[in-house]
């Protein structure tokens, strides 16, 4: 589903996240979470390892936890309605569009046959996959899914992600002693846990 250039960009997005957040601060945050939840060149962003360490640093004091779930929550629900209104205005457009830098026709083709799978719960399903995550809005309206619809299952995919993220990250932060001395493969491992149902939800459909 990933090639292996997306996977090593994936990884490598930890080690930077932690300065990245003490630099960016809630309007940075909010910016890659709008993004990468429906702009087709935030794909790149790191989404998951973002909210996790937020939350973590929340913990630590650097952030409100409050202000930064509310705020990741709004983000990531505003974003996937841009992405939406973006696919359902230009709709067939983008598969004939020419790869770039910021535009890959691959992920979107991979979000339009998870979209298939898997119908309107994907854009909750989606919100735990990297990639997939930031074209399924997209793809979405292109199909021209109903958006009363579209906006009840973006509200719970924006809650589940944008406050469930950082929620655990807060309390990991909270509860274990020098846990900053172990963030990398907690982050790691988080993240993968995050995506797991996702994925095994893709293979037993793919499998039936």
């Amino acid at each position: 589903m990933f090639g292996l250039d997306t996977i090593l960009r994936f990884i490598a997005q930890f080690h930077d996240v932690v300065p990245l957040i003490k630099t960016a601060g809630y309007i940075g945050i909010a910016f890659i979470v709008f993004a990468e939840s429906g702009l087709f060149f935030g794909f790149f962003l790191p989404g998951d390892s973002l909210l996790f360490t937020a939350g973590f640093l929340a913990s630590q004091d650097y952030l409100n936890i409050w202000v930064l779930c509310l705020i990741t929550f709004l983000a990531a629900v505003l974003g996937d309605s841009v992405g939406y209104a973006f696919g359902r205005s230009v709709g067939p457009r983008l598969f004939k569009r020419e790869d770039s830098i910021i535009f890959h026709k691959k992920h979107l083709q991979t979000a339009e046959k998870f979209y298939e799978r898997n119908g309107p719960k994907t854009i909750v399903i989606a919100r735990f996959m990297p990639v997939v995550r930031t074209f399924a809005p997209i793809v979405a309206g292109i199909g021209k899914m109903r958006y009363r619809t579209f906006i009840s299952y973006n509200l719970v995919g924006g809650a589940v992600w944008g406050i469930g993220m950082p929620t655990i990250g807060y309390f990991l932060g909270s509860t274990i002693p020098d846990v900053d001395r172990y963030l990398l493969p907690i982050i790691i491992l988080i993240v993968f846990l995050s995506i797991a149902p996702g994925i095994i939800h893709l293979l037993r459909a793919y499998f039936k």
